[in-house]
């Protein structure tokens, strides 16, 4: 596997793109990595480009740099392509990657297409973040690009309790520690701290939410009425999915959002038994065994009957149901 230093040469311009809707780990790691190329590459003139991301996340060094819409005529030397498994996740950013004279994707989905000309996916890493670590000169990464890191990894990791937590992972979280970055703040500002529309949201999404297949599996689902409602925007859904895993009793959670009229965002996370990514697979999306997501047509009812077959399958097969 190439190292960054490896994978800049004879580049003197770089674009990093994340994917769409940019999480934690995608906002990290772009973050980390621009951080990391100004103090070991400075020659090197680096572009960030991100759909607009939380409020949470503007402490991050390089935040108000990142351009948030696609410029006209910028053509780049390398492409790096951060925590994106396909290129329909680049949105409107794909441009810079059609068009780069080399493109790179650095990535730890499973459900990865390989579709870079060079691609580095680890799967059994956390977090792109956590990649992108061991990719670096330990010793050139400063606070800025370690706190951009330990956040990546943060927020991959559901605060290091997900299973993809490995004695690895926290071993590199350890280090990044070491880096002198205030690592309690950044979990208490990022991950637990919610608005005051987003404890709202929160609240109902519990209160309305459902228990089904005999108990082993939740959902909830915001209509657009709702969203409207509470003049709501994906972001604001934020540790929904996540609450909803921890119900007592629950293999399976499922969120939805109505993201245009009858087409559903899906958000589906599970404990021990059941491979979502598969079923994210089969419907076009994407993600990890225990946490994964993807784009449904129909009601919700329609959705969640599609998901059921998928569920209920591997539940049998596993003997539970």
């Amino acid at each position: 596997m190439e190292t960054i230093k490896e994978i800049l040469m004879q580049a003197e311009n770089a674009a990093i793109l994340g994917h769409i809707r940019p999480d934690g780990d995608c906002v990290g790691s772009c973050l980390g990595l621009k951080n990391y190329l100004a103090a070991t590459a400075p020659q090197l003139k680096v572009q960030v480009y991100l759909e607009e991301f939380p409020e949470a996340f503007r402490f991050l060094k390089g935040a108000d740099e990142v351009s948030h819409e696609p410029e006209d005529g910028n053509v780049y030397d390398l492409c790096i392509v951060l925590d994106a498994s396909d290129r329909e996740r680049l949105g409107a950013f794909d441009g810079y990657f059609a068009h780069a004279g080399r493109t790179v994707c650095i990535d730890h989905h499973i459900t990865n297409t390989g579709f870079a000309q060079t691609t580095h996916v680890c799967p059994e890493r956390s977090a792109t973040s956590e990649v992108l670590f061991t990719l670096m000169e330990e010793d050139a990464i400063d606070e800025a690009a370690a706190e951009c890191l330990y956040m990546g990894i943060v927020h991959d990791t559901g605060v290091f309790k997900h299973s993809n937590t490995s004695g690895e992972t926290m071993r590199i979280a350890g280090r990044l520690m070491e880096k002198g970055i205030p690592f309690s703040r950044i979990i208490d500002s990022t991950f637990y701290e919610k608005t005051y529309r987003q404890n709202q949201l929160l609240g109902r999404a519990l209160m309305e939410s459902v228990l089904f297949m005999n108990g082993f599996c939740i959902f909830s689902a915001f209509r657009q009425k709702t969203m409207e409602f509470y003049q709501a925007d994906p972001k604001d859904f934020d540790g929904i999915i996540d609450q909803l895993r921890v119900t007592k009793g629950v293999e399976c959670a499922i969120f939805l959002y109505e993201t245009a009229s009858s087409e559903y965002k899906v958000s589906m996370r599970s404990n021990k038994i059941v491979d979502v990514s598969k079923i994210a697979a089969y419907f076009g999306g994407g993600g990890h065994v225990r946490a994964a997501g993807c784009t449904m047509a129909g009601s919700v009812y329609d959705v969640l009957n599609n998901l059921s077959r998928h569920i209920e399958a591997q539940l049998l097969e596993a003997g539970v149901l």
